[in-house]
């Protein structure tokens, strides 16, 4: 007789709401002892939000949260704690003026008494704790000293050290390397023989056909489905989560830009020392220009250059032919140049600012009649760009930090279009948004170059570059090693072009 599966966590009609969006809609959910059970959706459906309830973060509005059986209120994210529940956050809630020891063990340093700190040992197990995420570092260095990668797996030893029965991960591997990934499954399998429940949330299909036990799926606020992981495949997941088929994954353009197309922007020589070097390329009107290269090869660095973000030592930079000085993102931008970061809630976005706000903020002077701001021009160009790029909002005057991601990700591109940009940095386009809003974004791309507008595209995904590439360039080190056209954007050509020892031009 097969053993009854111990259910350590039971959600009951759990509901929650915001101001002009009903976030969660009567979920009712079941969680194993020992299993890996992953939710996934697109941005927006309720994920994030349902374990920021389990996590004491946000109080529900209806429902019931059963632990082991017993009723529970969770009030805040201590009293989670306390029942055996730890997170692991989309965005790091660490400090980077303390230590990796510090943040591990933070409200917990002092003894009993509160009166003294035994160093030496919260130094050892700190370290015990990163030797078990893979990695080898001093726990006294600073996390500001750290890399993206490096504090992801001091969250993940934080959430370890609680030694809590029900683990949630948030797109844990979202800034990890593939290798950095292996470490992280190795992790999750060891808590599962260990009996711990792992609730793991991520876009990357790929893993959580991997990993999962059980796959549970939410739309609009609700659950679509919850089925064994050996029922699912990758597509039938997508079906769920969207609600339609996707057939194609990277939508095709109508043209390309040809051979002769016009160089908008050349750079020549580009260097900044110790950083990268004698960079060269082109770019031509209507044209999307791959970036790939490992973590840390100096790709971001160099796009940050050209728009004026860091200062370089030498080189030059045309537009259209003419050698121009960006010394900064203002001029840049009065340029034509646009750069959505890999941060966009820190660097692209004003958070606690309205989406017509931000919409505007980079063009405020189109906005402006005698000194004064014209709101309800703002508003309405807020409204055009709501409309033409399918931003889901209750109202211009939502916060940017009520959206999901892939509409954060929109609401940036409208601030850089509503800016009469030419030319489109876009770093990590689509990193921590999910599939649907993927392929709206990738729609947009296409539909900007068919335009005439030109784009730079870093991406860390290879199919994604390969896909909607017309060139990519290949750094290494702070070098360009290669572009390759066409039928030669392939993943194998792309590795080997990293380890070919010498360099070539853009």
């Amino acid at each position: 007789m097969l053993m009854e599966k111990k259910v350590v966590l039971s959600l009951r009609g759990i509901t929650k709401s915001f101001p002009g969006v009903k976030a969660l809609d009567g979920i009712y959910l079941d969680f194993y002892e020992g299993e890996v059970h992953s939710l996934c959706g697109e941005n927006g459906a309720g994920k994030s939000t349902l374990m920021k309830i389990l996590s004491g973060v946000y109080p529900l509005d209806q429902g019931e949260i059963y632990i082991d059986g017993k009723r529970e209120t969770i009030r805040n994210p201590q009293d989670a704690l306390s029942k055996g529940q730890s997170i692991i956050f989309q965005e790091f809630n660490l400090v980077d003026a303390l230590s990796i020891a510090e943040n591990i063990f933070m409200g917990r340093l002092s003894n009993k008494r509160g009166t003294w700190v035994n160093w030496r040992q919260l130094n050892e197990e700190a370290k015990k704790l990163m030797l078990r995420v893979g990695y080898d570092i001093d726990p006294a260095t600073l996390v500001r000293d750290l890399s993206v990668a490096e504090k992801q797996m001091v969250e993940i030893a934080k959430a370890l050290s609680y030694h809590s029965r029900v683990i949630i991960m948030d797109e844990p591997s979202a800034a990890l390397t593939s290798n950095e990934v292996e470490k992280l499954m190795k992790i999750i399998r060891d808590l599962k023989r260990e009996k711990v429940t792992v609730i793991y949330i991520s876009h990357k299909l790929e893993e959580v056909m991997e990993i999962s036990d059980r796959v549970s799926v939410l739309r609009d606020g609700k659950i679509i489905s919850t089925n064994d992981a050996k029922e699912l495949n990758q597509e039938r997941i997508v079906e769920h989560m969207v609600g339609r088929t996707i057939d194609q994954e990277y939508p095709k353009r109508a043209t390309a830009p040809g051979g002769d197309a016009e160089v908008v922007l050349e750079v020549k020589g580009l260097t900044r020392k110790g950083v990268f070097e004698d960079i060269s390329f082109r770019l031509h009107r209507g044209e999307i220009l791959g970036f790939a290269g490992l973590v840390g090869s100096g790709r971001t660095e160099i796009v940050r250059a050209v728009f004026g973000a860091d200062k370089p030592e030498g080189g030059e930079i045309l537009l259209n032919g003419r050698r121009v000085s960006l010394k900064n993102p203002g001029k840049a931008i009065r340029f034509g140049l646009a750069f959505l970061t890999e941060d966009r809630k820190h660097q692209g976005l004003h958070l606690d600012m309205t989406l017509s706000k931000n919409v505007s903020c980079a063009n405020l002077s189109a906005l402006t009649k005698r000194g004064f701001l014209d709101r309800r021009a703002e508003k309405r160009v807020c409204e055009e760009y709501i409309e033409k790029l399918s931003i889901k909002t209750p109202s211009p005057e939502q916060k940017a930090l009520n959206l999901s991601g892939g509409n954060q990700q929109k609401v940036v591109l409208a601030k850089w279009l509503f800016a009469n940009s030419n030319i489109i940095i876009l770093d990590e386009p689509t990193r921590g948004i999910d599939v649907g809003a993927k392929m709206e974004i990738y729609h947009l791309m296409n539909r900007l170059v068919e335009e005439g507008k030109s784009i730079i595209m870093i991406s860390s995904e290879l199919p994604e570059l390969m896909a909607m590439s017309d060139r990519v360039i290949v750094v290494y080190e702070g070098k360009i090693k290669g572009t390759l056209t066409g039928d030669e954007i392939r993943a194998e050509n792309i590795m080997q072009t990293i380890l070919r020892k010498e360099e070539v031009a853009g």
